[in-house]
């Protein structure tokens, strides 16, 4: 709808909007190659996926695997070049307390609430000779 829009006509604080969206689905792109990357790498280390872009009011939990008997709720940052930091840098506070919330809300949905669980990162940067996959078990913990 937004591609009728003739540019001009845009106020000027709307008008970065339309070179913004591009990049957005990049990132959407980038996201979803990650995740992709990421189940292959747990399942090859004997993950077990149950759900992946698992969405509830509130956010989303990339991947829920069982790792053994445990359930493991699955972080996946992926990006282009270490040039702000490293992919698992950027599960801040508020990102690890609303996966807390979330996982609470899938072990209750899925009466789930005796297995034991955990947070992993599976950290992604995509250089030159390929992608580099950092998979950090218990990544954090519900009281963090």
């Amino acid at each position: 709808m937004l591609d009728a829009v003739d540019r001009h006509d845009l106020a000027p604080a709307a008008q970065p909007l339309l070179t913004d969206r591009p990049v957005s689905r990049q990132r959407v792109a980038i996201g979803m190659f990650g995740e992709e990357i990421a189940c292959r790498e747990l399942e090859r280390l004997g993950y077990a996926i149950l759900a992946r872009r698992s969405r509830r009011r509130g956010g989303e939990i990339d991947i829920v695997a069982r790792d053994g008997s445990t359930v493991a709720f699955v972080e996946v940052k992926c990006r282009e070049s270490g040039e702000f930091g490293e992919p698992a840098e950027a599960v801040t506070w508020g990102k690890r307390r609303r996966l807390v919330q979330l996982a609470f809300d899938y072990l209750m949905r899925h009466r789930l609430g005796e297995c034991a669980c955990r947070f992993d990162v599976v950290a992604i940067l995509l250089d030159e000779e390929g992608p580099r996959v950092t998979v950090l078990r218990n990544a954090f913990s519900c009281s963090d």
